[in-house]
Formats: structure tokens, C-alpha cells, sequence
């Protein structure tokens, strides 16, 4: 029996990942995909966003279901620091259900580090039914252009210190070579918006970072033709002394208990423009590092799905709502002490006068 082909994608937080994987999911020519989402926060944004491409099983609307969604989460920390916990028995489960699926994409958290990732697909357990086609890694090209490698680095670090099962405190420019070290296509988004001269200047300096051969490719809003993301053929798991990495072994260290998540649910409508302005005042205000959900819009029969990273916020209307589907504005942020109450009365005073 063939082994199930694995493309991993990695990047840092609010690089495009998850708009990658929805397009890819949208375009899928017929292709059967599983999805390992490695969230953050208490909520599943991230997998809901998946979910709503509206080509996905969603027999079962639990969120780590392993049984009969092609949408799995592992929301408890860092994939490639929980292989053993959380990715061994995950990936067990899809394995049993290999006749129904043509192969499977795992999205990492923002501080995966890769290598240990592709390692665990030497496992006896893993490595007859599955093996990784090719790892990807996402670039935000806006923030190279502004001399940065991650477009928020603050909310990087609160994630860093937010995650218990971590195990690698490393510098970001050190996962970055990683990233880079272990792919095999580049990607870099956020093109859109920069300047022609300044694009070509950041993929150039992008190409000499990256391994010989390995493609740089430019990417909007995700979208690429999955011919391109899908198929290298590179069985990974076997060439890793090609893949040079930093990071073999890293020592613990201690953790902000005061970074955190919380999620807040209302029955109100929102103007997305007064909704946004709210929220970057708020995030000036208040040590919010990520904003994600989904927003109820007066006289709008589409869902709002909304994003935002430090001072920058994306949104689009993703789906219709369902008729037996409560319109509900429902956000996740993740900060440093962060109240629940004091966020709801906050986002609430933005409503539209009518409520739904």
C-alpha cells in the first residue's frame, strides 16, 4: 500500500499560513486532504477558518475530533515539542482511515521548529503508512521589506512564552535559518503590498538565504496552484543531513503565566471599519498581541472573518451564515493579563444599533 504524502507548512505567526492552506483546500482538484491545524488559544479559530471552505467533512463539529473530520487540531502546544504526546497518535488515527484520504498537510505554530517534526516520520508507527512530501515555509514579505523577519514581533514572543510544552528558547533569525534550511519552495506573501523594486529586492535577498535550488516564489493571498505546493516527492524523513538545523537539542526555560487567551461571544452586529478602529485602539491600549474570529455585519447574509497582528488587520466574508447557525460575533485575543470583562464591555461599546 502507498504511503499518504505530507506537505508540512511552516512560517512565522501571521505569515499566511492558514490563507495558504484555505486556498489550497478551495482548489483541491478533487484531491482528499487532511489538515493538522497546530492552534493557539482556547478557541479554534484557525480550524473554523478551514473549515469554512465549505469542501471539508464536518460530519462532526468537535474540534480535536480524529475520527470523522478532515480538520484536526492539536491546540496543546508547540507540534514539534509534543511530537511524542499530541502528533504520534494523531497522525495513528488518520492512518487508519488512509483509503479515504489522498494526503495530508500539517500547518505548524509559528515556533515549530521543523526538522523534529519531519523527524517522527522514522517511526516505525509512522513511517510505512506516510511519508513528507515536501515542507513548505510562508515569508511575510512586508515585514522583510521593513527590515524585520516576522511582522510582529511581540506577539511572536508572547506566544513563546505562553506555550508550557516548549522546550527551545531560540532566536528567531536562528529558526528562521531553520525554516529556510529545511524547505523545499519558499513562499513570500504579503506582496500586494510593496513596491515592485522592493519586492524583487527582498526575494533576491530571500534567494541567497535559502538552500541552493530551492524555488523563492511570490504568493497573494495565498494563492498558489496546489501542482506547485503539492507533489516534491522528496521523502524528507530520508535526506535530513541535507537539512542542516540549529536546534537539535535546546534547554528548557521558564514561562509568562500572565500571557493568555481569551474569547468573547456577543449577539451583536458590527460595522467592520468602526469595528477595526476600535480594536487598534484597544491593542494601543491593552498588551494584545493576535486578533482572530468571526463578526456578525448588519445586512450582511455572509460571515465576517476577521484577523489582526499587532496594528494590522485583514478581513473577508468567507460563507454564508447557516440557517440553523446562531449569528454571533465571536473573537479570540491573546495578550499579556488580559480581562475577559473588561475586552467584552470594550469591543461591545462598538456595536451597530441593531441587534440581531
Amino acid at each position: 500500500m502507498h504511503k499518504i504524502p505530507v506537505t508540512v507548512i511552516t512560517g512565522f505567526l501571521g505569515s499566511g499560513k492558514t490563507t495558504l492552506v484555505r486556498h489550497l483546500l478551495q482548489n483541491n482538484q478533487g484531491r482528499r486532504i487532511a489538515v493538522l491545524v497546530n492552534e493557539f488559544g482556547e478557541v479554534g479559530i484557525d480550524g473554523d477558518i478551514l473549515k469554512s471552505c465549505q469542501v471539508c467533512d464536518d460530519d462532526d463539529d468537535t474540534a480535536n475530533s480524529t475520527a470523522s473530520t478532515n480538520i484536526l487540531e492539536m491546540a496543546n502546544g508547540c507540534l514539534c515539542c509534543t511530537v511524542q504526546e499530541e502528533f504520534l497518535p494523531t497522525m495513528q488515527e488518520l492512518l487508519k482511515r488512509r483509503d479515504a484520504i489522498d494526503c495530508i498537510v500539517i500547518e505548524t505554530s509559528g515556533l515549530a521548529l521543523p526538522k523534529p517534526l519531519v523527524q517522527a516520520f522514522r517511526w516505525p508507527e509512522i513511517r510505512t503508512g506516510a511519508t513528507v512530501d515536501g515542507v513548505v515555509t510562508v515569508v511575510d514579505g512586508d515585514a522583510l521589506a521593513q527590515g524585520h523577519i516576522v511582522g510582529d514581533l511581540e506577539a511572536l514572543e508572547a506566544q513563546r512564552q505562553a506555550d508550557d510544552s516548549l522546550e527551545h528558547e531560540t532566536p528567531i533569525e536562528e529558526l528562521f535559518e531553520d525554516q529556510l534550511a529545511c524547505a523545499d519552495l519558499v513562499l513570500l506573501t504579503k506582496t500586494d503590498l510593496m513596491a515592485e523594486a522592493e519586492r524583487d529586492r527582498v526575494q533576491t535577498w530571500l534567494q541567497s538565504q535559502s538552500p541552493a535550488g530551492i524555488k523563492v516564489l511570490p504568493c497573494h493571498q495565498g494563492e498558489i496552484h496546489p501542482e506547485v505546493l503539492l507533489g516534491f516527492n522528496a521523502a524528507v524523513e530520508d535526506n535530513l543531513d541535507s537539512r542542516p538545523s540549529h536546534h537539535d537539542h535546546e534547554e528548557e526555560h521558564e514561562h509568562d503565566d500572565d500571557i493568555n487567551s481569551v474569547c468573547i461571544e456577543l449577539t451583536q452586529s458590527f460595522d467592520p471599519k468602526e469595528l477595526v478602529g476600535r480594536l487598534q485602539a484597544l491593542v494601543q491600549q491593552q498588551e494584545i498581541y493576535r486578533i482572530k474570529g468571526f463578526v456578525a455585519v448588519p445586512n450582511k447574509a455572509m460571515r465576517l472573518v476577521l484577523q489582526g497582528v499587532g496594528q494590522r488587520f485583514d478581513h473577508f466574508y468567507d460563507r454564508p451564515w447557516q440557517t440553523d447557525e446562531p449569528r454571533r460575533t465571536r473573537l479570540v485575543f491573546i495578550g499579556h493579563g488580559l480581562d475577559q470583562a473588561s475586552i467584552r464591555q470594550r469591543v461591545a461599546a462598538a456595536a451597530a444599533p441593531l441587534v440581531i
